[in-house]
This record gives C-alpha cells, sequence and structure tokens, in this order.
C-alpha cells in the first residue's frame, strides 16, 4: 500500500467551534468547510492537515457515532517556548507545563475544546539512558 496523505479526523459535535479553535490558535486554514466536515491544512506545512467531522454524520457507521475521547496529536515544531507563551496568553489550560524530557523531547500539552490533548513537541538530545533505544537514524540532534 502506498499511502499519499495521512490526517487525523476529529469526531466532534461542534464542527465549527473546533474548527475554529485549529485556525485560530495553531496556524490552520480550511480547505473545505461544511456545517458537517471540515478539512484543514497547516498555513505552515502544505503536508500536516487535519480534518473535523460531526460524528452524527451518515458516513459514519452507526455503531461507532460518539464524539471524540482519549485522543493526543502530537505537532511537532522548532520553536515550543514561542507557541507556550502564545498559548498561556490566549488563556488555553495548560495541562504539561513546558518541560524538557529525558527521552529526547520539549514539550508542553494543551487541550481543544472537546478535551482532545494537543502535545507540542520539538526533538532534543536525549539522555545517555534513553539515546540507546533510539534507531541510529531517528536519534534527535
Amino acid at each position: 500500500m502506498k499511502s499519499t496523505s495521512y490526517y487525523p479526523v476529529i469526531m466532534t459535535d461542534d464542527v465549527q467551534t473546533t474548527s475554529d479553535f485549529y485556525i485560530s490558535h495553531f496556524r490552520f486554514q480550511a480547505l473545505f468547510r461544511s456545517d458537517w466536515y471540515t478539512h484543514l491544512q497547516s498555513v505552515e506545512d502544505e503536508h500536516v492537515t487535519l480534518a473535523i467531522l460531526d460524528y452524527r454524520h451518515e458516513t459514519v457507521p452507526e455503531m461507532h457515532r460518539a464524539p471524540v475521547k482519549g485522543l493526543l496529536l502530537n505537532f511537532e515544531i522548532e520553536d515550543p517556548d514561542r507557541l507556550y507563551a502564545e498559548v498561556q496568553a490566549s488563556g488555553l489550560p495548560i495541562l504539561k507545563p513546558i518541560c524538557d524530557e529525558a527521552f529526547g523531547q520539549r514539550h508542553f500539552i494543551t487541550a481543544d475544546p472537546n478535551g482532545v490533548m494537543i502535545d507540542i513537541v520539538k526533538p532534543i538530545p536525549p539522555s545517555s539512558d534513553f539515546a540507546i533505544l533510539y534507531e541510529a537514524t531517528a536519534l534527535p540532534k
């Protein structure tokens, strides 16, 4: 199978509010917008996309029609400190304050209006204990 695209789809009961959240706080733009579905693309990287879907829509198999639960989205960016300051200033919840992790990340976690956790990550060099767990080509520098 050769994938041509990959993106998560957040199932929600409020497509408009959820879409506006990602547009306002995480630099997305709407490529397609309807009352039941919005397809978003990063204004900074065309390969970073996200979709928002009304969980009650007929395209969702009936037995799986439920709003999102237990989802964590990771966005790898160049300057998490700058975005952390913006997120704090806008009043978004800070679920995990910005910090450096021994496993090789500088990150913080916030949440969208549905409770979807958003982990803003920058790879950093891991501790020696974690460095040995990485495949050599995947080791953050």
